[in-house]
This record gives structure tokens, C-alpha cells and sequence, in this order.
């Protein structure tokens, strides 16, 4: 969740941001409100590692959503990096739950980059990997991006990556040897120009094939499945697969619903299911859409900050735009990759749709709080620090173990990657559907599910361990 960067070291952006590592922000000004920073050390020791150690401390203390957690006094003796530096300052808040990796350093450039157009080097894919029965699946690619021009699309199974077809090794090999961090090695840099060989199987067989990362822009809902209407029966559902958040999604999302609109659509499946949050800005725009029905009056969400930073306290209102549908029902599909923004939107729409309303597949991730961005250009840097919580009409909050518990209806369902996002058929689509059409479904059964598609074990959206702007905000990004 992200509220808005005016300029060097102010803040200004407000973000939900990604659930499964943090992520996210861009120049969307929502909620901004220009403040003076901590003062910058000298300019020539401005972006030494001790000085911009010092200067992420600095802005903990004063804008840091939970400061009772802060140590009195740390030393940044002993830490490689400023991001090893802040682990250890929010260490307690992390240990009870409330800031899961939200809080963090990542780049100027590439975060804009990432929130204007969805900016990112790599395959273009979403990896889905199972330690236990050690496999590595395709979730998601992307279009315009290398692996879905190799043919590599969601199902698709890799086997085995190497540099060339004559240093191979197998998945199992792999994971056996190294765990899930040794696939994000193997696959090598984000950087554009870097070639992998991978050993793949799908419906077209098994074959190796030469990829080459290349820079693309992530289309946040895509052009083959990510808007449409699903027969059932003698009923007309509108599907909406969002992506992520960001000011891109914007323009695809009124054609969407005005789309729905029109043919008179009144039950959807929000497909959230690998959505790791971003833009407030988009979100709110978002919830606006679903709020036909919702005058002006209505509260969509209540933004807190600690308490001698209230005067940044804001509360907003559904805004009627002329895309906007009047839902009666609503189906959303999460998972453990599901956080932030979704969460937020999902949230938004408890107080005013009551019994109408459920998440789909496993429970969500649990981010009801949202950062700041403090920016020190010089060193493109971006402090990322969690801020904020979010409310709905009626207090709802506070969901860090997830919305399972929030959410008046739940329906258990697998991620079936053997079919595609949208196809009626797959699991979490056919659970929403059953859940639309007063069928019955089995509940989610505990906070912190997460979703199972394929194998022994619970497959899970790979993140490197030092991930990209966009990887922290597009689980699963390779």
C-alpha cells in the first residue's frame, strides 16, 4: 500500500504494498502530504553505507508505525547492507507480525519505472515452485515478455536450467542440493541480455529452449483472460484478473467495468489470487468501481498514522465514476500471495455487501498497513517504512493473520495451473462460481493457508532473497 515521493528525502507516496517481501510505490501523489525529512548528513559522506544506515534509523524513529518496538540504540557495526541494518531495528514488530519485510530500501528508478508502466527485465514469467516433490511450474507469463514467445505459459514444468544445453542440471537436482533459493541462482540476473536454457514440458512435449531476458512492461490485466464474462448456466458473470496495482491498470480497468457495465453484470470474481498489492491510488479506483451503489457519503477506508503524526490521518469516500457496476454479489480469489491493496479492496466491501461476499482459494496474507516513501536521490534511494493502517466503514482492521476470519464467507480451492486463469473449469473459478450461484463449498480451513496447484507439497510463488522493485510487488516475478 503506497502513499506518494514529492522530491529528495520528503515524503510523499503512500503504497499497499506487496505482501511477500514488501514492494511498491510511484508518483501517484494519493493522500501525499509534503513534510520536511530528517535533516541529510554532509554531502560528502551522503551516500556512504554507515550514512544511509543512519539516515533509514533516523526516519524509523520518526515515522515508523510501531515505535515502542524500536531498539533504544542499535549500531549499524556488523551489517553488509542498509536492508540488514533495518531487519534488525524492526526485528520485534517482525516477530509479533506486524511488519513481514515491509520496511526496506529498493531504487528510485526502478520502483517509478515499475508503478508508471510496469517496467521489469526478466523471462516475463510467475514461478511456482514445491520443495517437497521438488518441482518448478509456470503460474503466470506475462505478454510481450520472452518466455510466453518461447512458448512458455502457464502449466508449462521446468525441468532442468542451465547456462547452455551442455551445463544442465534438473530441478530436482537443484532443489535437493540448494532448496528454492538454488532456482532463482540458477536462473541467473534479472539484468536484460542474460540467456538461459531450460529444459521444459507441456501439451506441445518436451524440448529445451533458449531464452534471453529482455526488459518488458508488465500489462496489468491481460488482453487473453484478464477481463471477461463467464457463462453459468443461464447466468452472466463478469471476471476481472488484476495483476497489480499500479497507474497503468487504471485506463484497463474502467474498460472493464464499463464493458460490465453495459451488459448489465451484477456478480463478479475479482481475481486477486497472486496480487501482492501497490498503488492506493489504484485500489481506491478500483472499490470506486465496484460502488454504483455507494453514495458519496459512503466510507470506503480510514488511513491512521502513529499517533504525533495523526495530523496525516485521512478518510476516504466512494466516488461514483461512470464505468462504476452495483454489485450483489462478489467472489474474490486470494491466496498467500494475495496482500495490501487487494487486501484493501476486499476489506472495503465487507460493511456494504454483508453475506454477498467471500474469498476464493486460501486465505489471504495479512497486510492491513501500508508505507511512506523518503527518498534520498543522490543515492537512489527509496526508504520504504511502514506508516499507516487501514480501516473500512466500520473499523474493520487489523487483519495480520489475513482476511479469512473478516470476510463473512470463505470457499476452499486449489490453483489449478493445468488450466488457464478465467477457464470456468479451473478450481478457484469454479469454487467462486459455485459460491455465486448459492452452491455449496468446503470453508478455508485456517489462517495461513496457502494454495496447492500441483505435487506433494504446498507450492509456493518463488522470491529471490534480494528481490527487484518489481519482483516485491509481482510475487513470483522471473
Amino acid at each position: 500500500m503506497i502513499k506518494a515521493p514529492f522530491g529528495t528525502s520528503v515524503l510523499a507516496m503512500a503504497v499497499l504494498l506487496s505482501g511477500c517481501g514488501g514492494g511498491g510505490g510511484g508518483g501517484s501523489g494519493d493522500g501525499a502530504t509534503s513534510v520536511a525529512p530528517p535533516p541529510p548528513p554532509p554531502a560528502s559522506t551522503a551516500c556512504s553505507l554507515q550514512s544511509r544506515q543512519e539516515f533509514a534509523a533516523r526516519v524509523l524513529r520518526e515515522w515508523y508505525l510501531f515505535p515502542e518496538t524500536l531498539p533504544a540504540s542499535l549500531s549499524t557495526n556488523g551489517f553488509a547492507t542498509v536492508n540488514d541494518y533495518i531487519d534488525a531495528l524492526t526485528a520485534t514488530a517482525r516477530s509479533q507480525r506486524r511488519d513481514r519485510f515491509f520496511t526496506f530500501v529498493t531504487s528510485i528508478a526502478e520502483e517509478n519505472a515499475f508503478f508508471a508502466t510496469g517496467a521489469s527485465a526478466g523471462l516475463g514469467v510467475r514461478l511456482s515452485t514445491d520443495t517437497v516433490a521438488r518441482r518448478v511450474l509456470i503460474a503466470e507469463a506475462f505478454e510481450g515478455a520472452p518466455g510466453l514467445a518461447a512458448g512458455i505459459d502457464r502449466g508449462t514444468e521446468i525441468l532442468a536450467i542451465g547456462t547452455t544445453s551442455a551445463t544442465l542440471r534438473t530441478v530436482s537436482d537443484i532443489i535437493t542440493a540448494e532448496g528454492a533459493a538454488g532456482v532463482s541462482n540458477a536462473l541467473g540476473p534479472t539484468t536484460a541480455g542474460t540467456t538461459r536454457v531450460l529444459r521444459i514440458a507441456n501439451a506441445a512435449g518436451t524440448r529445451d529452449v533458449s531464452v534471453t531476458k529482455a526488459t518488458f512492461d508488465l500489462i496489468p490485466v491481460s488482453a487473453r483472460y484478464g477481463a471477461q464474462v463467464i457463462n453459468d448456466g443461464a447466468k452472466r458473470v463478469g471476471y476481472l484478473n488484476l495483476r497489480t496495482f499500479i497507474s497503468s491498470a487504471d485506463p484497463q480497468l474502467r474498460t472493464a467495468f464499463d464493458n460490465f457495465r453495459t451488459q448489465g453484470i451484477t456478480e463478479f470474481v475479482i481475481d486477486f489470487r497472486y496480487n501482492g498489492g501497490g498503488l492506493v491510488s489504484t485500489a481506491e479506483l478500483l472499490t470506486n468501481l465496484l460502488g454504483r451503489n455507494r453514495s458519496n457519503n459512503d466510507i470506503l477506508s480510514v488511513t491512521t498514522f502513529r499517533p504525533e503524526k495523526s495530523s496525516n490521518n485521512s478518510t476516504e469516500r466512494f466516488s461514483q465514476q461512470s464505468q462504476s457496476v452495483a454489485p450483489l454479489k462478489i467472489a474474490f480469489i486470494t491466496t498467500g500471495s494475495s496482500a495490501s491493496a487487494s487486501e484493501l479492496v476486499i476489506n472495503a466491501m465487507v460493511p456494504y455487501l454483508g453475506a454477498n461476499i467471500a474469498i476464493v482459494g486460501a486465505n489471504s496474507f495479512g497486510k492491513p498497513v501500508g508505507q511512506i516513501a523518503i527518498d534520498q536521490a543522490a543515492c537512489d534511494d527509496r526508504f520504504r517504512v511502514i506508516a499507516f493502517s487501514t480501516q473500512n466503514a466500520t473499523g474493520g482492521g487489523f487483519y495480520y493473520d489475513g482476511l479469512k476470519a473478516t470476510v463473512p464467507n470463505s470457499c476452499q480451492a486449489a490453483d489449478d495451473v493445468t488450466r488457464p486463469l478465467g477457464d470456468a473449469q479451473e478450481a478457484s473459478v469454479a469454487r467462486a462460481l459455485d459460491f455465486l450461484g448459492g452452491r455449496s463449498c468446503t470453508p478455508i480451513a485456517a489462517a495461513g493457508q496457502v494454495s496447492q496447484s500441483v505435487g506433494a507439497g504446498r507450492p509456493q510463488l518463488l522470491t529471490p532473497m534480494i528481490p527487484t522493485a518489481s519482483q516485491r510487488e509481482v510475487p513470483g516475478l522471473f
